[in-house]
């Protein structure tokens, strides 16, 4: 089969899905409220006429009547304020709702006319759609046109590293403690969906004013009920991919997630990247230096990777905790080394995890919540502003002050 063929076929696919999707939605209602992930995602919009007295009124394409109200699935629903980021299919904005004066996250990716809606925004979506939960970035809404796919996301003013960088890297080891268990919890119940992120990293977690942090960007989530030949080992951005990843294996499984956790719980605690390599090479010899080599006896099965034989394991001893991260306590030592296991099967799992002592000071009502509740219902849960945050916020608010005082 040609390339051309492939990609004709590969698009045929994606309309389709667009279509079911579109007809999925479209038995929701489309009732505006803030759950609003089953709403109609409609198909490119065709420009409307009418025959006037003067002549012809021609409305833009996506553009609403002026006798309409603002509804889900329409384009013109949402104001872009300005650009958040960009990526190589994607573009995301601030925006506003006109339905309820919301702010909002605005996802745009780019359609390929040969290739339709790229299989990373088709798999966000249908995944997002069986997502609810506090600690998972809510999609409110999807606009499908002829140029681009839209999702409208609930807006969060920064993702973890900035919030790092706003901290000079230096958290509040109380609020790492609450970071880790929101993520913890959006993790696990990801896993109980069955589906795997696969890319945990801290600009894919984002945070708001109040504290709250939440998973973003399942671009490259997968559900772990695709049959495992599928699964590539060219998944999570490299200073997050776990050892057994790197080596070459692709029968992984929650197991991908929790080491994310670990290194992300890591940077939070260190303020600095725990394995920061440039290469696949680089990465496996950080990581060992760090937690020491591994044997067939610590790590059954661990020759028998497909890359195991072309990378030097070394004969590194693994180095105490409190000596890489002193700020750590015991518990929160002890919680580390049962993320970042080298062996992937030794690992702990999310659920276990929000179990361990380490969260006990947060009270037992917050391994109680329900899925839809924010951890900081409960009683003994409180997030503390980071003076350098406060700070940032400061300075920002005078330059911004000062250059309105130009105008």
């Amino acid at each position: 089969m040609s390339t051309l063929d492939g990609s004709r076929r590969q698009g045929r696919r994606s309309s389709g899905f667009m279509k079911t999707l579109s007809r999925t939605f479209s038995r929701s209602g489309g009732a505006p409220h803030d759950d609003v992930g089953d709403l109609p995602a409609t198909k490119p919009t065709k420009t409307l006429s009418r025959r006037a007295s003067t002549g012809h009124f021609h409305l833009p394409e996506g553009a609403i009547p002026p006798t309409a109200k603002p509804a889900f699935g329409q384009v013109a629903t949402y104001k872009k304020l300005h650009k958040l980021g960009e990526g190589t299919y994607a573009t995301v904005f601030k925006g506003i709702s006109h339905i309820n004066g919301k702010i909002v996250a605005l996802k745009e990716i780019r359609l390929e006319h040969e290739e339709g809606a790229p299989c990373t925004g088709i798999r966000e979506v249908s995944l997002l759609k069986g997502l609810k939960h506090a600690n998972i970035v809510t999609l409110h809404d999807v606009i499908h046109t002829k140029d681009n796919l839209i999702m409208v996301f609930e807006f969060l003013s920064k993702d973890l590293k900035a919030y790092m960088d706003d901290c000079n890297s230096y958290i509040d080891l109380r609020n790492a403690k609450l970071f880790l268990f929101q993520l913890l919890r959006g993790v696990g119940f990801c896993h109980s969906r069955k589906v795997l992120h696969r890319d945990l990293k801290p600009q894919n977690l984002l945070i708001n004013h109040a504290g709250e942090l939440k998973l973003a960007d399942f671009g490259l989530a997968r559900a772990k009920s695709v049959p495992i030949k599928t699964y590539s080992n060219e998944v999570v951005t490299l200073w997050y991919r776990p050892p057994d990843v790197l080596l070459g294996s692709v029968d992984y499984s929650g197991d991908i997630d929790m080491w994310g956790v670990g290194c992300i719980f890591g940077e939070m605690i260190s303020g600095r990247p725990m394995f920061p390599g440039a290469t696949n090479a680089d990465q496996l010899e950080l990581i060992f230096k760090t937690l020491g080599s591994p044997s067939e006896s610590t790590w059954p099965g661990v020759m028998a990777l497909p890359e195991a034989k072309s990378n030097e394991l070394g004969a590194y001893s693994p180095q105490p905790v409190n000596a890489i991260l002193p700020r750590l306590d015991k518990q929160g030592g002890a919680l580390l080394k049962s993320l970042l296991k080298l062996d992937p099967h030794g690992r702990v799992s999310a659920v276990k995890a929000m179990q361990h002592p380490y969260f006990n000071s947060l009270g037992p009502y917050i391994k109680q919540l329900t899925n839809d509740k924010s951890i900081f219902q409960a009683p003994q849960v409180k997030y503390h502003m980071e003076p350098a945050l406060r700070m940032a916020e400061r300075r920002r608010f005078e330059t911004s002050r000062r250059a309105s005082l130009q105008f």
